[in-house]
């Protein structure tokens, strides 16, 4: 019985690795960009 588990994970990896080749890779979602606070003095000195 583990040989058949064995074989049928290769299989799929095989299979994985067959559509990646003709279709591309899996897409990956875009990383949510983090919020950095800045802070702006609320006035400006002039020269």
């Amino acid at each position: 019985m583990d040989y058949i588990e064995k074989l049928l994970e290769t299989l799929k990896d095989l299979a994985q690795r067959l559509i990646e080749t003709l279709l591309g890779p899996e897409p990956q979602p875009e990383q949510e960009l983090i919020p950095i606070p800045v802070e702006e003095p609320s006035f400006r000195r002039q020269r």
